[in-house]
Formats: structure tokens, sequence, C-alpha cells
């Protein structure tokens, strides 16, 4: 048996040694690893800081000096008459997005002829007109109500049910009995609303969708109130099948046949797999630049000594001075949004086949934890 230390002997700081690449990178910023990658290694955590500082100042340093750089060359390029160097454009997850084989081109037939004979086909071909039953989640509070409000503005043909004690699949059954065509179920806990479901009748599909970051119209700054006339439709960045869908889905809440008179808009952006929801009212407005104007007065003002001419020549005069020194107003069109109200934020949960069945139901796509291997691959 060996008493005393069992490392006594081996050299010491073998396990703080250096590895190669912790120095200062030579390269321009954004080649080879990374700062975090080249100071990683080092264990005493006061080099680690004063180097990740310094690597940190150089690639700062370098980009200021690739910046003047190129703002130089497009300045000497517009001096001499030629055209800049295009502006580089930024990197984001957006245009970095990794594709996969469920993103949709345009035009693409194959999907054209799936979403021809799906369950949304008659209502796109106008043959069906939505009416949706909106309730809730059984012992509602205030805030609940608040939205229910803002809901039946915003959707034409809704109607509110009260939930009382019965279950989802009895309101659906209820609902698709009375001709309605859609169920939508309002989900809160502890006086928070947190979830939306949304139920295609007669024979689905289903989607559940989180909500979050809600804002009822009285809670909107400068908010406006909705007319009765029915919105016009925008849907945004749905690119995957599965987008497609949710989109279709959602789409068919509101008529098909908007009413431009009462210039609403609805609008679903989806952005990384986040739907915000906003509702506006537009308006286009044709204004007239007054600057000429104003720096003309100056010339029709009469000076003190200025000879008095009859009336005819003095309003001839006055007409040829505004010909000759007034610049034409130039006529603008300008486009003001007026926010309506309300506005959310959903993440699609899960997407069921046929109507709301939590135990024996088909799930065409469920969001589970780790189904994003990388921020860059999206579902919609």
């Amino acid at each position: 048996m060996v008493k005393g230390n069992p490392n006594k002997g081996k050299s010491p700081g073998k396990k703080g040694k250096a590895k190669p690449g912790g120095g200062l990178p030579t390269g321009v910023a954004g080649d080879g690893p990374s700062i975090g990658q080249q100071t990683s290694h080092i264990k005493n955590k006061q080099r680690r800081t004063d180097l990740y500082g310094k690597l940190k100042k150089k690639k700062k340093d370098e980009k200021v000096k690739e910046r003047e750089k190129r703002a130089k060359v497009a300045a000497e390029a517009i001096e001499l008459g030629q055209l800049p160097p295009p502006k580089q454009i930024p990197r984001t997850i957006e245009n970095t997005r990794e594709k996969d084989v469920t993103m949709v081109e345009p035009g693409d037939e194959e999907v054209l002829a799936d979403e021809a004979q799906d369950e949304f086909a008659d209502y796109f071909n106008g043959l069906q007109s939505p009416k949706v039953l909106l309730t809730t989640s059984q012992k509602p509070s205030a805030i609940m109500f608040r939205l229910l409000e803002d809901l039946l503005k915003l959707i034409p043909n809704a109607w509110y049910y009260k939930r009382g004690t019965y279950e989802v699949k009895q309101i659906t059954k209820y609902a698709a009995n009375n001709e309605f065509s859609h169920v939508v179920v309002i989900n809160e806990n502890r006086k928070t609303i947190n979830g939306l479901l949304v139920i295609f009748l007669p024979d689905g599909p289903t989607a559940h969708f989180r909500l979050s970051n809600l804002v009822i119209s009285k809670k909107i700054k400068g908010h406006g109130n909705p007319t009765k006339h029915r919105p016009e439709l925008i849907l945004n960045n749905f690119s995957t099948r599965l987008g497609h869908r949710v989109g279709r889905l959602l789409a068919t809440m509101w008529p098909i046949d908007p009413q431009f008179r009462g210039r609403r808009v609805v609008t679903f952006h989806n952005q990384r797999d986040f739907v915000f929801f906003r509702h506006h009212r537009y308006i286009f407005e044709s204004r007239e630049d007054g600057k000429g104007a104003k720096e003309h007065k100056g010339h029709l003002a009469k000076p003190d000594d200025a000879p008095r001419l009859p009336k005819d020549q003095k309003r001839k005069l006055k007409k040829k001075l505004e010909k000759e020194k007034k610049p034409e107003a130039e006529t603008k069109v300008q486009a003001r949004l007026q926010e309506l109200g309300p506005r959310f934020t959903l993440r699609l949960l899960s997407l069921q086949r046929g109507t709301f069945d939590s135990k024996g139901g088909e799930y065409e796509w469920v969001k589970a934890s780790g189904t994003q291997p990388t921020r860059k691959r999206f579902a919609l």
C-alpha cells in the first residue's frame, strides 16, 4: 500500500496548461473559432476574463476599420460617378433558415391539388360561410369577458355561449348540430389567458395554441373602434406544409369576401413559429408639401415705399409673381394605420386530425421538447 499523496512527484500545473489557439486572432472578425472557444480552455477565471476582453476589443476595432474602409470606397465611387459597392446584408435567423422538404414553393401543383380536396375546400370555393361559437374555460374571470367583447367585434358572425360545466366534446357536438363552422375555446389559468383551441367543424382539424402577450383594445394607446364591415385578411410567412394548413384553418374564421369600404385588416404574421396577431384600420391621405407657399409669402409682402397700383394691375402682377416664384407643391400619398385591437401572440402546440379528442385522437403534429434541434429550423 502506498502512503502519502499519490500525485506527488508529478509536474504541477498540467491541468491548467494552455492549449494552442489561445492567443489573439490574426484573421479578420468572423474567421476561425469564436472568442468563447478561444478562451474556454483557461481554468483561471481572471486570466480567462482578461483574454476575453482583449479579444472582444480587437474584434470590435477590426469591424470599425472594415466599416470605415467600405465607407471610404463608397464615397470615392460616388465622386467618380460610379455605382458604390452593394451594402452587406446582415445575417439573421430568418435569412439563414435551414430549408427542409416540407417547404412549399409558390405554385406547387401537388400542394394545390391537395388543398383543392382538403377540409377547407368548400370554404375557399365559396360554398361554406363561417359561423363561430366562442366559449371559455370554466369559471372565467373579468379579463376573459373583456377579450370576448373584442373578439365579438373582431369576428363577423361570432356567437358567445356560456361554458358552464359542459365538456369540449359536448360543445363540439352541439355546435355541429346547429351548423356552426368553428368552435373556439379560450383557456385561462389563474386569471391569465394562456391558451386557444380552434376546432373546425364538422370533421376537423383541431389546433391548440399557446396564447401570450395579450393586450385588449382598451389598453392600446390611441386605439380605434371597429366597424361592422367584413375585414381583409393577411397571412404572412406560412411557408411549410404545416404552415399552409394552419394558415388555411385560421383564414376560415373570416368571410372570404371582405368589404373594402371598412378599411379593416386582420393580420397573422408568422416569425420563427410565433404567430403575431394584429387588427388595424388603414387610410390613404393626399398631402401637399406647403414649404413653397410659406417661402412665397415674402415676395407678396408690400414694402412701405412701394408705389400704389390700380387693382387690375395689382391683380395681374400678383398672378405673375405666383407663376414665376411659387414652386409647384408636390402631392404625396401617405398611408396611416390605426390599431383597433386586440393584439396577442400564438404558438402552435399541436394539430389534431378530426375534432377534439384528448385521449384517442390522432395528431398530425405535436410540439414536444427537443423537436427543434437547431434555432434555424422552423415548423411553420
